[in-house]
């Protein structure tokens, strides 16, 4: 008897609970469990990987990933979409930006009042919205020194189509100029860069994607994650016209908070159900032709939800800056 590919996600679940090695994160003091060089794998034939031991976001993965492969990095679109994943960051870089000294903003919005007006205020939002140097903008804007802009998502579709034999269809998230204590406070990103690099590989006329997330939150992150990596996977593979091969999920860091300790042993009491599908109402030539309403998943039969507080850790911490001559 075939074992359902779910267990894959819950065995690591377990193996974090039982095994993972605790950790603080120095920025927010919240303690993890810590696996590490950890993969799975999913085939797209048998099957979409949107999990099923608990409901997973699929409203949020369509619209965040839509946001990535259009070169977005504002999350008005998120806001104005009811999505609200990407919320905290640009809040927390507000709150600290208006309680700086220099900041003229005398009163403090609420997080509600602050996302209430990103979406009312263009104004607002163009100024407090934006992530900078986030995904989309790597993906499909990523900046050079001579002020040039690559589109890495493109070029490596290309690569795909002109040569299936390739092995350099790399998309890449991590820019040390602007991480952690290798930026300059003025550049630095505030928010951590988890999943950094994917590439693409032809094997017999199938498009296969691997993704290396170099930190990830097993309850809440991953779950997403691997639904969107995998819709990403089919979408590349329609526009590229090649069948769907597997999507292959290579972690790093792979770690349960402590705060989800009660959650994670809820979600290990469920068995997994069939994996729904996922189909496309409308063609569409390239990545560029892809609209979140061409989707239409089917016969998703989730175990309910189960909520848990998000983690903001990770991102800039505030010490010396690490240079070179």
């Amino acid at each position: 008897m075939k074992i359902h590919p779910e267990y894959q996600y819950l065995g690591l679940l377990q193996e974090a609970l039982t095994k993972g090695y605790r950790k603080v994160d120095r920025g927010t003091g919240d303690a993890s469990y810590s696996l590490f060089g950890k993969q799975i794998r999913f085939d797209l034939t048998e099957g979409f990987p949107l999990l099923t031991s608990k409901r997973v976001y699929w409203k949020g993965v369509v619209h965040e990933l839509y946001w990535f492969l259009s070169g977005q990095s504002n999350i008005k679109y998120l806001v104005d979409n009811n999505v609200h994943i990407w919320d905290d960051y640009p809040y927390k870089i507000y709150k600290s930006k208006v309680k700086s000294q220099k900041s003229k903003v005398k009163n403090v919005l609420t997080k509600a009042e602050f996302i209430e007006k990103i979406r009312t205020d263009s104004k607002f939002a163009k100024k407090w919205g934006e992530l900078p140097r986030i995904y989309g903008e790597l993906w499909r804007r990523w900046p050079t020194r001579t002020k040039r802009i690559i589109d890495q998502l493109k070029w490596a579709i290309n690569e795909v189509i002109d040569d299936p034999n390739c092995h350099n269809a790399i998309v890449n998230s991590w820019n040390p100029e602007y991480l952690y204590t290798m930026a300059r406070f003025e550049d630095t990103s505030h928010f951590p860069i988890c999943h950094n690099m994917y590439q693409f590989n032809v094997i017999d006329g199938r498009l296969y994607l691997q993704l290396y997330q170099r930190s990830a939150d097993l309850f809440l992150g991953v779950p997403f994650n691997i639904a969107s990596y995998a819709l990403l996977t089919l979408i590349i593979a329609k526009a590229t016209g090649y069948k769907p091969g597997e999507f292959i999920h290579t972690f790093g860091d792979v770690h349960i908070y402590e705060i989800h300790i009660n959650q994670v042993k809820e979600q290990l009491k469920r068995k997994p159900r069939q994996f729904p599908k996922v189909r496309f109402t409308k063609d569409f030539k390239n990545s560029d032709g892809f609209k979140p309403e061409y989707l239409e998943l089917i016969n998703y039969n989730p175990h309910p939800p189960i909520k848990a507080p998000l983690s903001v850790s990770g991102g800039y911490y505030k010490t010396k800056v690490v240079s070179s001559k």
